[in-house]
């Protein structure tokens, strides 16, 4: 499975471009499930586990890959699928994936193949119960539909993320003059709200959408019928359905009216060509995600230019 993610900086190229790569693959059963190849390191055969005691259920253990102790995720338990058990499929393998500046594997039932999509074929998933609470998005290959997880509300089971800020910032925050207000941009329920509470703790009102195609037809809105000047600054995802971050900050930065607006991108992706595309995108800053500290500070340092 190396050849997958070979190669993987020429991907980049199509960041930018309203396009993504997905590694499909199955958790026992006939569904296809698919997650973002820049979240990947690479597809490995199933691993010599140890035990770790006390640890969550949906751990399957740790493993000792590349001197880097990572710990293995038992993907179907961790969003209640009701498959058969990986443990007894012939074709099971390690997605060993880096976001949220965290390495951990995740041990599924079988890797299928990537597949390029274009980020409109993307789509918000159906509300439901179940397993459908950890998608991020659907979107159809082959006439088949691909359930993408979000990998964040995962993790965020055995690793949950704090939101508060220090209260320097909060003081900061509250003291500042200018709009009020800050645009929240994420399809991922679990960043979304971590966001949208330590940019609370600041004193900032938030509007929060799940794409860049909804976002910008709310900025669009408040051109229409007022109320742009209540806002201070945009925080957005770059990966996200119907419309990346990068298209969203060349729209804002193509349209008379927003053009002056503060744009923040932010990324649980590591890698330089973030900050490189970021730049050519029109954003005034990077952040990969997520310390609350770090957003408070950029958030400050870019809602005084307002």
């Amino acid at each position: 499975m190396s050849q997958f993610i070979d190669d993987i900086d020429q991907r980049t190229r199509m960041v930018g471009q309203n396009r993504m790569e997905l590694l499909l693959f199955h958790l026992g059963g006939d569904q296809v499930f698919g997650i973002n190849v820049f979240k990947v390191r690479e597809v490995i055969a199933r691993p010599q586990l140890r035990q770790l005691p006390g640890s969550s259920p949906i751990v399957c253990g740790i493993a000792t890959i590349r001197k880097q102790t990572v710990a293995i995720i038992n993907l179907a338990r961790a969003i209640d699928f009701p498959a058969c058990s990986i443990d007894q499929s012939p074709g099971a393998k390690v997605i060993v994936t880096e976001f949220n500046r965290s390495v951990q594997g995740f041990w599924v039932a079988g890797v299928d193949r990537i597949v390029n999509v274009n980020w409109d074929a993307v789509k918000p998933p159906p509300r439901g119960t179940g397993h459908e609470s950890y998608l991020v998005a659907v979107t159809e290959i082959d006439k088949r539909l691909v359930e993408i997880i979000d990998v964040e509300r995962v993790f965020a089971q055995i690793n949950p993320l704090r939101s508060e800020i220090s209260s320097e910032l909060q003081h900061q925050g509250e003291s500042q003059d200018g709009p009020r207000r800050v645009l929240v941009v994420d399809d991922s329920m679990v960043a979304r709200k971590q966001i949208e509470r330590s940019v609370q703790e600041l004193g900032f009102e938030v509007e929060t959408h799940s794409d860049g195609r909804a976002a910008l037809e709310y900025l669009e809105s408040l051109v229409t019928n007022g109320g742009l000047e209540d806002l201070a600054l945009v925080i957005s995802d770059i990966e996200m359905p119907r419309m990346d971050g990068y298209t969203l900050t060349r729209h804002i930065r193509e349209h008379p009216q927003l053009k002056g607006l503060g744009v923040v991108l932010h990324s649980s992706l590591s890698g330089q060509f973030n900050s490189e595309l970021v730049q050519r995108a029109g954003a005034n800053d990077f952040l990969p995600k997520f310390d609350p500290n770090e957003l408070a500070t950029v958030v400050l340092k870019h809602c005084r230019r307002s």
